[in-house]
């Protein structure tokens, strides 16, 4: 069930893949290459430190010379269940920081991803990353189809 408030979101999706696969594709620069960041827009580089304390930063085009760049720190490692993690953009220094927590539970053969992305400053911020999450997870399913 998708759920939406002024600060947070949370989606979830069934992917047809184990629950170790889901979780390396989230984890590995060249899976997070091919699904993460929304319709229409390319990674163009990805680097994970998949450390508690490690950064990660994942620089998405979106169109000719417009980038988008998530950057973070690992708050939190259980392989292959769950992540935690700050969220930021690097073009909008000091904006806002914001948490992601994916949950991973093993159905067998496929996995349901649960992500909750909390402390936006504002609704239309949490509407925006809703739709990019949607589109995000769009092609993470469709790795797996």
């Amino acid at each position: 069930m998708d759920v939406k408030t002024k600060n947070s979101i949370q989606l979830s999706r069934v992917i047809n893949a184990s629950q170790r696969v889901v979780f390396d594709a989230w984890t590995q620069p060249e899976k997070l290459s091919e699904w993460s960041c929304p319709e229409g827009a390319t990674v163009e580089i990805a680097d994970v430190d998949l450390t508690v304390g490690g950064r990660y930063r994942i620089r998405m085009k979106t169109g000719e010379d417009q980038y988008h760049t998530a950057i973070g720190a690992y708050r939190e490692i259980d392989a292959p269940n769950r992540l935690v993690y700050t969220w930021a953009w690097e073009e909008i220094p000091d904006a806002y920081q914001s948490l992601v927590t994916v949950t991973f539970n093993s159905l067998g053969d496929s996995t349901e991803v649960v992500i909750l992305h909390e402390r936006f400053p504002d609704e239309k911020t949490a509407t925006d990353h809703e739709m990019g999450w949607t589109s995000c997870l769009d092609k993470l399913e469709g790795l797996f189809a």
